[in-house]
Protein backbone atom coordinates (compact mmCIF):
# COMPACT_ATOMS: atom_id res chain seq x y z
CA UNK A 1 0.00 0.00 0.00
CA UNK A 2 2.79 2.67 0.58
CA UNK A 3 4.22 4.50 -2.40
CA UNK A 4 5.45 7.05 -4.16
CA UNK A 5 1.91 8.71 -4.64
CA UNK A 6 0.78 11.73 -3.20
CA UNK A 7 -1.49 11.13 -0.31
CA UNK A 8 -4.90 13.29 -0.22
CA UNK A 9 -7.88 12.65 2.01
CA UNK A 10 -9.75 11.25 -0.91
CA UNK A 11 -7.30 8.80 -1.50
CA UNK A 12 -7.36 7.71 1.98
CA UNK A 13 -10.82 7.85 2.10
CA UNK A 14 -11.41 5.45 -0.75
CA UNK A 15 -8.61 3.16 0.44
CA UNK A 16 -10.70 2.89 3.82
CA UNK A 17 -13.79 2.63 2.32
CA UNK A 18 -11.90 -0.81 0.07
CA UNK A 19 -10.67 -1.80 2.93
CA UNK A 20 -13.66 -1.99 5.27
CA UNK A 21 -15.76 -3.55 1.90
CA UNK A 22 -12.90 -5.95 1.24
CA UNK A 23 -13.55 -7.08 4.82
CA UNK A 24 -17.58 -7.08 4.99
CA UNK A 25 -16.84 -3.99 7.57
CA UNK A 26 -19.29 -1.72 6.70
CA UNK A 27 -22.05 -3.03 9.22
CA UNK A 28 -19.61 -2.21 11.74
CA UNK A 29 -18.19 1.03 11.19
CA UNK A 30 -21.62 3.36 12.35
CA UNK A 31 -20.69 6.88 13.52
CA UNK A 32 -20.50 5.88 17.07
CA UNK A 33 -18.60 3.05 16.70
CA UNK A 34 -15.60 5.14 14.46
CA UNK A 35 -15.83 7.69 17.15
CA UNK A 36 -15.66 5.36 19.73
CA UNK A 37 -12.57 4.04 17.54
CA UNK A 38 -10.90 6.85 16.90
CA UNK A 39 -11.14 8.35 20.74
CA UNK A 40 -9.53 4.73 21.95
CA UNK A 41 -7.02 5.76 19.34
CA UNK A 42 -5.98 9.15 20.96
CA UNK A 43 -5.71 7.70 24.23
CA UNK A 44 -2.99 5.28 22.99
CA UNK A 45 -1.66 8.56 21.50
CA UNK A 46 -1.50 10.19 24.54
CA UNK A 47 0.42 6.98 26.39
CA UNK A 48 3.09 7.75 23.87
CA UNK A 49 3.47 11.66 25.59
CA UNK A 50 2.80 10.49 28.87
CA UNK A 51 5.37 10.99 31.24
CA UNK A 52 7.98 12.59 29.13
CA UNK A 53 7.41 16.06 29.90
CA UNK A 54 8.22 18.66 27.27
CA UNK A 55 9.48 17.66 24.05
CA UNK A 56 11.37 19.76 21.14
CA UNK A 57 9.91 19.96 17.56
CA UNK A 58 11.26 17.40 15.74
CA UNK A 59 12.08 14.84 18.56
CA UNK A 60 15.17 15.14 18.39
CA UNK A 61 15.86 12.53 21.38
CA UNK A 62 14.06 10.44 20.68
CA UNK A 63 14.84 6.34 19.17
CA UNK A 64 13.66 5.91 15.67
CA UNK A 65 11.37 2.95 17.09
CA UNK A 66 9.73 5.91 19.41
CA UNK A 67 8.88 7.65 16.13
CA UNK A 68 7.89 4.85 14.12
CA UNK A 69 5.24 3.79 16.64
CA UNK A 70 4.44 7.77 17.19
CA UNK A 71 3.65 7.38 13.55
CA UNK A 72 1.51 4.80 13.21
CA UNK A 73 -0.42 6.08 16.20
CA UNK A 74 -0.56 9.38 14.33
CA UNK A 75 -1.73 7.23 11.18
CA UNK A 76 -4.53 5.60 12.95
CA UNK A 77 -6.18 8.63 14.82
CA UNK A 78 -5.77 10.38 10.71
CA UNK A 79 -7.46 6.70 9.33
CA UNK A 80 -10.51 6.53 11.77
CA UNK A 81 -11.10 10.31 11.35
CA UNK A 82 -11.24 10.09 7.55
CA UNK A 83 -13.66 7.27 7.75
CA UNK A 84 -15.56 8.73 10.40
CA UNK A 85 -15.76 11.98 8.42
CA UNK A 86 -16.45 9.52 5.19
CA UNK A 87 -19.46 7.79 7.02
CA UNK A 88 -20.63 11.14 8.55
CA UNK A 89 -21.45 12.69 4.61
CA UNK A 90 -18.67 15.37 5.76
CA UNK A 91 -16.03 16.52 3.00
CA UNK A 92 -13.24 16.60 5.51
CA UNK A 93 -10.64 18.74 3.34
CA UNK A 94 -13.28 21.62 2.79
CA UNK A 95 -14.48 21.46 6.24
CA UNK A 96 -11.21 22.11 7.28
CA UNK A 97 -10.28 24.58 5.04
CA UNK A 98 -13.60 26.05 6.19
CA UNK A 99 -12.61 26.05 9.89
CA UNK A 100 -8.95 27.81 9.05
CA UNK A 101 -11.22 30.71 7.18
CA UNK A 102 -13.04 31.09 10.41
CA UNK A 103 -9.84 30.54 12.65
CA UNK A 104 -8.64 33.62 10.66
CA UNK A 105 -11.82 35.49 11.63
CA UNK A 106 -11.70 34.47 15.41
CA UNK A 107 -7.87 35.04 15.51
CA UNK A 108 -6.90 38.23 13.32
CA UNK A 109 -2.74 38.50 12.75
CA UNK A 110 -2.95 41.75 14.32
CA UNK A 111 -4.59 41.38 17.56
CA UNK A 112 -2.94 37.53 17.95
CA UNK A 113 0.40 37.42 17.05
CA UNK A 114 2.21 35.64 19.92
CA UNK A 115 -0.11 35.25 21.72
CA UNK A 116 -1.94 32.26 23.22
CA UNK A 117 -4.88 33.56 24.90
CA UNK A 118 -8.37 32.61 23.57
CA UNK A 119 -10.23 35.10 21.54
CA UNK A 120 -12.65 35.84 23.50
CA UNK A 121 -9.80 37.70 25.68
CA UNK A 122 -8.98 39.81 23.17
CA UNK A 123 -11.59 40.41 20.84
CA UNK A 124 -14.47 43.53 21.16
CA UNK A 125 -17.94 43.59 20.55
CA UNK A 126 -17.20 45.14 17.09
CA UNK A 127 -15.12 42.09 15.44
CA UNK A 128 -17.25 40.05 13.05
CA UNK A 129 -16.51 37.11 14.78
CA UNK A 130 -18.30 38.30 17.77
CA UNK A 131 -21.57 38.35 15.77
CA UNK A 132 -22.11 34.35 16.12
CA UNK A 133 -21.63 34.60 19.78
CA UNK A 134 -24.00 37.90 20.38
CA UNK A 135 -26.74 36.53 17.99
CA UNK A 136 -26.99 32.91 20.28
CA UNK A 137 -25.18 30.63 17.81
CA UNK A 138 -22.87 28.20 19.93
CA UNK A 139 -19.87 29.40 19.73
CA UNK A 140 -18.54 25.67 20.55
CA UNK A 141 -18.99 24.95 16.81
CA UNK A 142 -16.37 27.33 16.19
CA UNK A 143 -13.56 26.24 18.78
CA UNK A 144 -10.03 25.27 17.07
Amino acid sequence: MAGAEDVTLVSLRKKMADFARERDWDQFHSPRNLLLALVGEVGELSEIFQWKGEVPKGLPDWEEEEKQHLGEELSDVLLYLVRLSDMCGVDLGKAALRKLELNALKYPVHRCKGSSKKHTLYSNDNDSVNEDRNSGTSEGALKY
